[in-house]
């Protein structure tokens, strides 16, 4: 595909050509836009903006990885204008109103104005009915101000085009696009080779370089998959903190401590950590799965951490001093722990080969589980054990034995 881009400029010059996404994830990612960026160009001022815009689009040509950079609307597409003479179609008896349906009839069809159906009785389908000239008959400009005119009630004769009306050339948009009511044009950008993000990012730069040069009353938006990916990004990342924040407090309860739900919560940092080594040593990118499998790792990580703090917390109210307490919370739930870790991790790993049609698609989530996994359990097992020592150690002997929790009615 890169190849075919870049050979066929050169073999055809003066033509521009794009690729439209074949694959169907792609096209609804993009909500049937042709690309995954749309610069949207909006103002009265069309001239002015289709000036920029081809501008914006030589500029945006030069960004690594942006390809098939575009401009979607065409205001130079060739047409001929036909203008009426009034003076003569009142001569014959005719009106503009006439002459307009016969030509939209004509080139256009009835089944707009006037719409038909017939009924097989054979099969029992109804099936649309249009009038029109055929295509191939309109070919010339003689076939087309050859084509007959009349009023359609009987009432005036027969005229042919060519006698009610001037054919001049003429120049006129090839697509009209609206956004708001208003006037707009899209320039389309495409992405091979890397992320959408960092793309994104330069095609934000170089669109807010245009600003200063928009006409008065105009005004240019990044649009397309960019605002999804933005959006779910916020949400994700959001949703990511709020879980943490939530689970602290779930456990803050639960524990009846501060301090013991915030040593637990010391194994997520590692957890991070390791999605972010996933993703880079496998050159995956930030994606909605990868954040998705982040806070997936957030609950097991914190699942395996409260095994072991819990299990600490008890040992010292059984008068166990705090480090011979994690020195053996670590040993005896490292079984449990590296049970519940390596489940996750083997079920994840076909995942995060991407095996399969469309299974690239979920691969980064499988990758951020998997090496978020990893570190987590690693901290959980080594990190978590020595900062609930060295906690307990310093606040027994900043407060004394009486610091040291009381055994539970159950226990004594």
């Amino acid at each position: 595909m890169t190849k075919l881009r870049a050979e066929l400029p050169k073999r055809f010059p003066g033509i521009e050509f794009f690729f439209q996404p074949a694959d169907i994830v792609t096209q609804i990612l993009n909500f049937g836009l042709p690309a995954a960026i749309d610069v949207q160009f909006t103002g009265n001022n069309l001239d002015g903006n289709a000036k920029l815009a081809a501008e914006l689009t030589r500029s945006l040509r030069q960004i690594p990885g942006a390809v098939d950079a575009h401009v979607h609307q065409r205001l130079n597409a060739p047409a001929l204008n036909l203008q009426m003479d009034r003076t003569r179609l009142q001569q014959v008896g005719l009106s503009a109103t006439n002459l307009g349906q016969n030509v939209l009839i004509a080139l256009s069809g009835s089944s707009q104005t006037a719409p038909a159906f017939w009924l097989s009785p054979s099969n029992g389908v109804v099936y649309n009915i249009a009038v029109q000239t055929p295509q191939y008959q309109v070919d010339t400009l003689d076939s087309l101000l050859n084509m007959p005119v009349n009023s359609g009630n009987g009432g005036a004769g027969t005229q042919l085009l060519g006698n009610l009306v001037d054919a001049t050339n003429a120049q006129q948009p090839a697509v009209a696009s609206r956004y708001n009511i208003i006037p707009a044009i899209d320039v389309y950008v495409s992405v091979q080779g890397t992320d959408l993000a960092s793309v994104a990012a330069k095609v934000a730069e170089a669109v807010e370089n245009i600003k200063p040069k928009l006409p008065k009353g105009s005004q240019v938006v990044l649009r397309g998959q960019v605002e999804t990916m933005q959006a779910s990004f916020l949400g994700l990342g959001v949703g990511l903190a709020m879980a943490i924040v939530l689970v602290y407090l779930l456990i803050v309860v639960n524990f009846q401590s501060w301090i013991d739900a915030l040593i637990i919560v010391a194994a997520l940092p590692a957890a991070l950590a390791g999605i972010t080594w996933m993703l880079f040593i496998t050159g995956t990118t930030l994606s909605v799965p990868a954040l998705t499998g982040a806070i997936m790792t957030m609950g097991v990580a914190t699942a395996n951490s409260i095994l072991l703090v819990s299990f600490a917390r008890q040992r010292q109210q059984e008068g166990v001093p705090p480090l011979s307490a994690a020195l053996e919370a670590g040993a005896t739930r490292i079984r449990p722990v590296l049970m519940t870790a390596l489940a996750m991790v083997i079920g994840m790993i076909p995942m995060a080969l991407g095996l399969g049609e469309g299974a690239e698609q979920n691969a980064p989530l499988g990758r951020a589980v998997i090496g978020g996994l990893i570190f987590a359990t690693v901290s959980t097992l080594f990190f978590v054990p020595v900062v609930f020592a060295g906690v307990h150690q310093r606040l027994a002997r900043r407060h004394g034995p009486a610091h040291t929790p009381l055994p539970t009615p159950q226990e004594s």
